[in-house]
């Protein structure tokens, strides 16, 4: 399978071990910043120096741009100074620290050769739930490899297959139906909920993608939580249908960056600065997935409910009929005014 090796380079990246990345224009051994270690990252690159690899995003935050080396929308190198440490690594990658350590560089940044081998890196760590930030150095170690290709395939979650179902009565609907997704390429389940008595009508559908602090700890800094109350109820008063439960918190950067994100926020950042300073896009969620769901269930058209344009586009995209957009109004709370304001006026939400 093409990308098994991706899938492994992951497994290498979250246990510290290095990497390399094989492009077109040539290959990178490296390191992940926030799982390395000193005593790693000496193995690492033994008496070579080691440089920085960081995303164009967290480039821009830094106001490396004006620098030829960090000119184009492309990861950039950082030279570091020698010996090269984690702590200060980290205080350049991680914009948590920012406030701690405001006095960083001046950086001196090179035009990245492989620069699509440097993107597979940046799209390994986020896939990974990991700081986009890597040591980069000639590996002295052994390296788990991947190559460009294979990245590109582990993005691309396949075929979809039903692993298992069950009757399932919530509060909201006892005729509810659980319904569990496995694929070949991904480790997280994917889930949906099928409401009611499914007939030849479209089904109202929602696409919820997974939120710990929301859904389970009713954070009030989000409006998930009482959007996925709100939508099992809606589903339950229509004929049938289905929401998909995504598993792809933080807008797919994962729980520890979405905390990070949090933390930003609490700085005066919204959620859109919050990403792009941590080095990730705005938007990093995958609604693919949703539409092999649909499609595993032999689901054609909908009726999505949903105040984001962008869940109509990709679905319409990956082939699935939407009749209908039904919006989801809830009431803010003075936590989170600012963040739906952002979604609003950033992001392109509409009732």
């Amino acid at each position: 399978m093409q990308a098994r090796s991706a899938a492994q380079a992951i497994d290498a990246i979250r246990r510290g071990w290095p990497i390399r990345v094989g492009g077109v224009n040539g290959a990178l051994d490296l390191l992940a910043v926030e799982t390395a270690t000193d005593a790693i990252l000496a193995a690492f690159c033994g008496e070579d120096s080691a440089s920085l690899l960081i995303s164009f995003e967290r480039a821009v935050t830094l106001k490396l741009v004006n620098q030829l080396g960090a000119a184009s929308p492309q990861p950039v190198a950082i030279a570091l100074d020698r010996p090269a440490s984690v702590a200060a690594a980290l205080a350049i990658a991680d914009p948590s620290r920012d406030l701690a350590t405001p006095l960083k560089g001046p950086f001196v940044t090179a035009q990245l050769g492989a620069w699509d081998a440097g993107e597979a890196a940046i799209a390994l760590a986020r896939h990974s739930g990991l700081l986009p930030a890597f040591f980069m150095a000639p590996a002295s170690t052994d390296v788990v490899a991947t190559d460009v290709a294979a990245v590109a395939a582990y993005a691309d979650p396949g075929a979809l297959v039903i692993a298992a179902r069950a009757a399932l009565p919530i509060a909201t609907a006892e005729p509810c139906e659980i319904v569990a997704f496995r694929s070949a390429i991904d480790a997280r389940e994917h889930i949906a909920l099928v409401i009611g008595t499914r007939d030849d009508t479209a089904p109202v559908v929602r696409l919820h993608s997974e939120c710990l602090t929301g859904d389970v700890f009713g954070s009030l800094k989000c409006d998930c939580g009482p959007q996925l109350d709100s939508a099992l109820g809606r589903i339950a008063g229509a004929q049938w249908g289905i929401l998909l439960y995504l598993r792809q918190e933080g807008r797919g950067i994962g729980l520890i960056n979405k905390l990070r994100a949090y933390e930003l926020q609490d700085q005066g950042f919204d959620t859109v600065d919050a990403n792009v300073r941590l080095g990730f896009p705005i938007e990093a969620r995958n609604f693919a997935i949703a539409a092999r769901m649909l499609d595993a269930l032999s689901v054609q058209q909908v009726r999505l409910l949903t105040n984001n344009p962008a869940k109509v586009e990709r679905l319409v995209a990956e082939g699935i009929k939407v009749i209908e957009r039904l919006p989801l109004a809830l009431a803010s709370n003075r936590h989170n005014e600012r963040y739906l304001a952002t979604k609003r006026d950033r992001t392109g939400h509409q009732l």
